[in-house]
C-alpha cells in the first residue's frame, strides 16, 4: 500500500532530556505551507528511523502533532496527522490492559514493559484543519497514546516504575554509540561480528 502522504526532509530525532519534550507543547493554529513541510518531513524521518509514530516534539518542534504509519490489531496499515489531539480511554468494566513492550524514537534501541488500556480513540484536526478521528486495539493503541502522551509533554518512561525506568536507560545507555547525534540522518552504526581467529 502506497502512502498518501508526501514524503519531506529527514530531519534528527530530539532525546528525551530535551527542554521541548518535558512540558505541555502548543496547540497547532497555523494550517499553511509551513505546517505541510513539517508533516512531510516528520514522515521521513519516522521512516528513516524504522517507526511507527513520531510527535512534533521529538523534532524539536513545541506544537502539538503527531504523525503515523502503524498496523491495527489485524495487521491492516492505518495513517494520519493528529493536530491538537484529545484521547479517550476505556474505563469501568470496559477498560483491560495490555502490559507490552514498547520503545521510544527519543531513547533509540532500548525497550520495556509498559502497560497500557488495550484500547484508545484520538480525535482532533489534520494538517489542513480538518477533524479527524482513529481507534483501535494492539499496537495502535499503543502507538495513539504514546503519541498523544508526546504531545503533553510525558515520555513514556515517565509511566515506568523506578526499576523499570532504571532498566531501561541502562539498555539506552549502552546502546548509545550505535545511533550518531544527528540520527536517522547518519544511520545506525552497523557492527560487524568479528570472527576470532582460532591460530
Amino acid at each position: 500500500m502506497v502512502s498518501k502522504y508526501e514524503r519531506g526532509s529527514v530531519r534528527p530525532i530530539t532525546r528525551w532530556g530535551t527542554e521541548v519534550m518535558h512540558h505541555l507543547n502548543q496547540p497547532v493554529t497555523e494550517f499553511g505551507p509551513e505546517l505541510q513541510t513539517l508533516v512531510a518531513d516528520m514522515f521521513s524521518t519516522m521512516d528513516a528511523a524504522e517507526g511507527v509514530g513520531l510527535a512534533a516534539n521529538q523534532v524539536g518542534v513545541d506544537l502539538q502533532l503527531f504523525i503515523f504509519d502503524c498496523p491495527d490489531k489485524d495487521g491492516n496499515r492505518v495513517e494520519g496527522v493528529v493536530c491538537n489531539p484529545v484521547i479517550e480511554l476505556p474505563e469501568g468494566k470496559d477498560r483491560r490492559l495490555d502490559e507490552g513492550d514498547e520503545g521510544c524514537l527519543s531513547l533509540p534501541g532500548a525497550f520495556t514493559k509498559c502497560v497500557r488500556p488495550d484500547f484508545a480513540k484520538v480525535t482532533g484536526v489534520d494538517e489542513h484543519g480538518e477533524p479527524v478521528s482513529y481507534e483501535g486495539t494492539g499496537l495502535l493503541a499503543r502507538c495513539l497514546q504514546h503519541e498523544t502522551d508526546h504531545t503533553q509533554g510525558t515520555v513514556f518512561g515517565d509511566r515506568l516504575s523506578r526499576k523499570y525506568r532504571k532498566r531501561l536507560f541502562n539498555e539506552a545507555e549502552e546502546l548509545a554509540s550505535d545511533y550518531p547525534e544527528d540520527w536517522p540522518i547518519t544511520p545506525m552504526v552497523a557492527h560487524e561480528d568479528e570472527e576470532v581467529s582460532a591460530n
